[in-house]
């Protein structure tokens, strides 16, 4: 980092004095780009820190999972059941759930818009055409010689 000694006011040129702006912002974006490194460091421990809390309360949640289901089959033994129907209860139970929340799934799936907005923005950008508003309908253009393009589905 070259420092520039400091002259009197009416002394410096144009030069000297983006010389010494050229510098300080110089010295500016690197101290600002030492502070997002120091901040993003500090970050990235927390958030390693919380992902693992997380994945260890997530197995834990799992371990649970399963104790309550051999509790459930053993309640279910001890109503009276043979074992091997109280297992099949309760693995039946669980099958059932995990096909009702793959259901919910897939209609959450089958709402998704497919972002038609910012492609049919991005389609205006790179064709230059100015885009119409949504559900109108394109107006077709007429040639030199006086005949119409068909509008075009999609356009």
């Amino acid at each position: 980092m070259t420092h520039i000694p400091p002259a009197e006011p009416q002394e410096e040129s144009l030069g000297t004095l983006v010389a010494a702006a050229s510098d300080h912002i110089s010295t500016l974006v690197r101290a600002e780009i030492e502070l997002a490194k120091a901040e993003f460091r500090f970050d990235a421990k927390r958030i390693g820190t919380a992902v693992g809390l997380f994945g260890a309360a997530a197995f834990m949640a799992h371990l649970c999972l399963i104790l309550a289901s051999f509790t459930i089959a053993y309640a279910l033994i001890g109503a009276g059941l043979w074992p091997w129907a109280a297992f099949l209860i309760v693995t039946v139970l669980y099958l059932l759930t995990a096909g009702l929340l793959v259901f919910i799934g897939m209609r959450r799936f089958k709402g998704l818009t497919g972002m038609k907005r910012t492609l049919r923005s991005l389609k205006t950008i790179r064709t230059g055409e100015p885009e119409t508003a949504p559900g109108a309908v394109p107006v077709p253009t007429v040639q030199a010689d006086g005949r119409r393009d068909p509008a075009r589905p999609g356009q």
